[in-house]
């Protein structure tokens, strides 16, 4: 007669690296206390299982609740590689909810993170970076990472790290410049974007243009464009293959153009035909900062004189799909058929 047989191997469809957990938010006191362990394995456990667990928001709370952040922050200077990747990669997911990025701004996560900028592991500095990057779409996590003096920091690597790594700093910095830009401007951060604005990959070119126009908003932003010779740069990418690249350009000018230096760099550069180009722009922001950057040059005598012929080209977005839209078509035609 046949006997059953218990076989002392596991099945072969469980990983013996995954944590044996309780369900939800009952297994993370267990997890918090596993990230204090001595034991490595028993590190890796648990930051594998935090990682499926950050996806909810509530799991977030309940971790930020019982100290996780604190064990992470520990682990951050963890000897080992896929701790701190691990550990780097727990933290981006919870970034990704607004209860994680309060959070960090609780617990000075940045400062601990700030470290990591040179790590030797390119995934533990991607990861970083995306946290950073989720973070800054916060405004108070943006003034977070200015007022942490991580800015000059930041621009530096901008010119150091990898190219997918340059794209989310992009993103990053473009963030915290709207809420400050002075310590990027010191830091040279124009020039920076000015090398990047030439770059073959179409997200660095979209996103150095956005950073551009974030950098352009206050006066010495708009100065130095006009100073380092980024503009003629701005008006050749108005004829980029690349329609997100075109609108960032044009949003970039929109500012830029607001000082008469910039006007007339502008026009000297042939920036007003290129920009009538993207009145017919399926994109709603390549149409709306190609209306106002106009808008800008009509304001210089020999702006006005070119685009009066151009002026029912205006009238025909009066009546455009988006609201926005009309109403700059109106101003950029008072100032079109303003006379002195």
């Amino acid at each position: 007669m046949a006997q059953a047989r218990i076989s002392m191997y596991l099945p072969p469809d469980i990983n013996p690296t995954q944590a044996a957990i309780a369900y939800g938010c009952r297994a993370l006191p267990k997890l918090n206390k596993e990230l204090q362990s001595l034991d490595l394995l028993t590190r890796q456990k648990a930051l594998m299982a935090l990682c499926d667990l950050m996806h909810d928001p509530e799991h977030v709370y309940v971790a930020i609740d019982i100290g996780c952040l604190e064990s992470l922050k520990a682990l951050l200077k963890d000897a080992d590689d896929m701790v701190r990747i691990k550990a780097t990669e727990v933290l981006y997911i919870m970034a990704t909810h607004n209860v994680g990025r309060e959070g960090f701004l609780k617990h000075d996560i940045i400062v601990a993170l700030s470290f990591l900028l040179n790590d030797p592991q390119t995934a533990c500095r991607e990861n970083l970076h995306l946290a950073l990057k989720h973070l800054a779409q916060l405004p108070s996590g943006a003034q977070g990472i200015v007022i942490s003096g991580l800015i000059p920091l930041l621009v530096w690597k901008l010119q150091k790290e990898e190219e997918k790594i340059q794209e989310i700093l992009l993103d990053t910095l473009a963030a915290c410049l709207l809420e400050d830009a002075t310590e990027a401007l010191n830091s040279h951060v124009v020039p920076f974007l000015k090398e990047k604005l030439l770059s073959a990959n179409d997200n660095i070119r979209s996103k150095a243009a956005y950073t551009l126009m974030a950098v352009s908003i206050p006066l010495e932003g708009k100065k130095q464009v006009w100073k380092f010779d980024v503009i003629p740069i701005l008006v050749h990418l108005l004829k980029d293959p690349v329609e997100e690249v075109k609108a960032n350009a044009a949003g970039a000018l929109m500012y830029a153009t607001v000082t008469t230096a910039g006007k007339y760099a502008a026009l000297d550069a042939e920036a007003i035909q290129p920009l009538l180009n993207l009145l017919n722009s399926t994109l709603r922001k390549a149409r709306l900062n190609a209306i106002k950057a106009l808008t800008m040059l009509a304001e210089a005598p020999e702006g006005r004189k070119i685009l009066q012929i151009y002026v029912p080209r205006f009238r025909v977005l009066e009546v455009d799909t988006s609201e926005a839209v009309g109403r700059a078509a109106q101003i950029a035609i008072k100032t079109i058929e303003w006379k002195p």
